[in-house]
């Protein structure tokens, strides 16, 4: 069988290999980008809650086992872009703390091989690429930047300015959510973003949310060197006797096998997937998978303790672009407590299809719709310490099952405290709802969207799978781009740093030549 040859292969279009392949296109080397899934389509169901929350029409289908041995669908999305098709474009920086070592009430979070000031240019970077919108300088714990945002912060609505203006009067320093929208708010007629209420976990029906594929992929296209095959699921690397090289990528692409090779692989599936395919490619030289002599392949998966919680206020809220506003106030220790807690944001606003899924079947429906109209939305992320029992692993039929207890919760709990403590003073009633619905989860594992850890990086091979440049210490030309080199995982949402790595991994490309 022929072997097509390429400079570079990309396995995966998100965060992660979707800007590499941006930062890499115009080199001129051939690139062959192989992605599971297809273009997500354009339809009207992008915006349709039933379908993309009730339905779960754009999750994968397959299914996953828990640490108990129970089938669960995960929330994961295989399309060009990758989880970005239905994130909520919340694109925040690390603190220059989370890349040391932090001590929380639950243990240590230990320190990245790699500084805040060595990730500075590149956060700055993919900031500007993405087209976030924001304003340094405002949120109270986030690190010196060298360089503003392109475009100011996206404007809260009278209701979410309220809230904005109730905790400031508390004491508070709520800030405006940096946000990955290409909104135009002084030219609103030139504007690709309309500020809908289906943005946060839906797909973008006008390609306006920055997304991979809208920002990073599509651009990339109109390189003759860049070869895109979608529907192409990679089962396997093979590496050469030596076990040093990746000699040969395969894979299934329309119910045929086919095989790559190419002078460097790149591994950009997702923290669980990328992990997944290291395992699948276990050989004589590698018997506990590919790079994996340090045996952390697929363990320390981190996702968050996040919670989607729906305070009722007591006025309406018709807000429709919602998710506007954050507060860090107890993201590291303060005068409340003296271990972090973690980060508090909007999210999408909710409607009563939304929380049909969290009610009891014999609640009307105008009663949801009524709670819906005075919902306010919030997103509670804490950090989640490495824990090399939360793993995945795989078996001989290809089974993935996801082992996951959480941990380091009392700080979750204690910021939920929190919030619920402020809500008689932001105009809400005294009481918090769960919106599991968001997360498409029956379980709580079944919540992939934060997914890192998995395959880290760092200067010890025996602790680590990947060198600081993300290369793999056991294989010569293999790379992975994606959540998987995290080595903790801080209190804010993981895009923007998978996306700023990237680039600084693709610089690191180009000087290699």
């Amino acid at each position: 069988m022929a072997i097509n040859h390429y400079d570079l292969i990309i396995i995966g279009t998100g965060a992660g290999g979707g800007t590499l392949l941006h930062a890499l296109a115009p080199m001129g080397k051939r690139i062959l980008v192989l992605e599971r899934g297809s273009f997500l389509p354009q339809e009207k169901d992008n915006w349709n809650t039933r379908a993309v929350f009730t339905e779960g029409k754009y999750t994968a289908q397959e299914t996953w086992k828990d640490k108990n041995g129970q089938i669960f669908h995960p929330g994961i999305h295989y399309y060009v872009g990758g989880n970005t098709k239905v994130y909520g474009a919340a694109l925040l920086r690390m603190r220059p703390q989370d890349f040391g070592e932090l001590r929380h009430q639950g243990g240590v979070s230990p320190a990245w091989p790699v500084s805040y000031e060595v990730m500075e240019p590149y956060y700055t970077k993919a900031e500007h690429l993405y087209d976030v919108h924001g304003e340094h300088g405002t949120d109270p714990t986030e690190g010196p930047a060298s360089a503003q945002y392109l475009f100011p912060s996206v404007s809260h609505e009278p209701r979410i300015q309220k809230l904005a203006d109730d905790l400031k009067a508390l004491g508070h320093r709520p800030f405006n959510l940096p946000l990955g929208v290409r909104l135009l708010e002084k030219n609103r007629a030139f504007s690709k973003c309309i500020r809908c209420s289906t943005c946060d976990g839906f797909p973008c029906l006008v390609h306006a949310k920055s997304d991979a594929e809208t920002i990073c992929v599509r651009p990339s296209l109109e390189y003759p060197n860049v070869t895109l095959l979608t529907e192409s699921f990679v089962t396997r690397l093979e590496t050469d006797a030596s076990g040093r090289t990746v000699k040969i990528v395969h894979v299934e692409r329309n119910g045929q096998l086919e095989q790559y090779s190419a002078n460097t692989v790149i591994v950009s599936c997702g923290a669980i997937n990328s992990a997944a395919l290291l395992l699948r490619s276990a050989n004589d030289k590698h018997p506990n998978g590919l790079a994996n002599s340090s045996d952390v392949v697929g363990r320390h998966y981190m996702c968050h303790n996040n919670s989607a919680l729906l305070a009722i206020s007591k006025e309406p809220n018709p807000t429709l672009f919602q998710k506007t506003l954050a507060l860090s106030d107890y993201y590291f220790a303060n005068a409340d407590w003296e271990f972090p807690m973690g980060f508090i944001q909007m999210m999408g606003k909710s409607d009563g299809e939304m929380l049909k899924g969290d009610a009891p079947k014999f609640v009307p429906q105008f009663i949801l719709d009524m709670m819906a109209h005075h919902a306010v939305d919030f997103w509670l992320t804490s950090e989640d310490l490495p824990d090399p029992n939360n793993r995945l692993t795989i078996d001989e039929q290809g089974q993935m099952t996801l082992h996951y207890t959480p941990n380091n919760l009392e700080g979750h709990k204690r910021l939920t405290a929190k919030l619920r403590s402020l809500l008689k003073d932001i105009g809400c009633h005294d009481y918090l709802f769960s919106r599991s619905i968001y997360l498409n989860k029956k379980i709580p594992i079944a919540g992939t969207a934060h997914q890192c850890g998995t395959i880290r990086f760092g200067l010890d091979p025996k602790t680590s799978a990947l060198d600081i440049n993300c290369k793999a210490h056991d294989v010569d030309n293999l790379y992975v781009i994606d959540g998987s080199f995290f080595i903790s995982s801080s209190a804010v949402n993981p895009g923007l740093t998978i996306m700023a790595n990237a680039l600084r991994v693709a610089e690191h490309l180009k000087n290699k030549g």
